[in-house]
This record gives structure tokens, C-alpha cells and sequence, in this order.
């Protein structure tokens, strides 16, 4: 396995966050055009399946970086 440097993390981290920003305003943009309510909105927010595959990863690759920073500095 290769070793993950931290600049590679930190763009990973950035670039899946700026897509994930990406993807729920293109959502939010869609359903308001549509007039969709604001809770049926926010229902097809929590189950998107794009988005609900993002957020753990999104969230693992934070704590690795938590980790790799925590390391460094001991």
C-alpha cells in the first residue's frame, strides 16, 4: 500500500467536499424550481444515494488526516 502524503489527503478532503457542495445545491437548486417543499427537500437531502455514500468517506478521510497530523506532531 502507498503511503498517503498529507497535501494528497488535504486535496482529496477538498475536492470531495467542494463535490459534495456541488451536489446538494444542484439538489436544492432542482426541488425549488420544482416548489417542492422545504421538508421534502431536506427528506430528499438525507436520502440521496450519491450523498450518503460521501459522508463516510468524506468523515474517514478527516480522521486520517486527524491521525497523520496527531502523529506527526508526537
Amino acid at each position: 500500500m502507498t503511503k498517503v502524503t498529507p497535501d494528497q489527503l488535504i486535496e482529496s478532503i477538498e475536492a470531495l467536499t467542494s463535490y459534495r457542495n456541488r451536489l446538494r445545491d444542484e439538489v436544492i437548486s432542482i426541488a425549488q424550481k420544482l416548489r417542492m417543499p422545504q421538508q421534502q427537500i431536506n427528506s430528499t437531502l438525507n436520502e440521496h444515494e450519491e450523498l450518503k455514500k460521501i459522508e463516510p468517506i468524506l468523515s474517514k478521510l478527516i480522521e486520517l488526516r486527524e491521525e497523520l497530523y496527531a502523529s506527526n506532531n508526537n
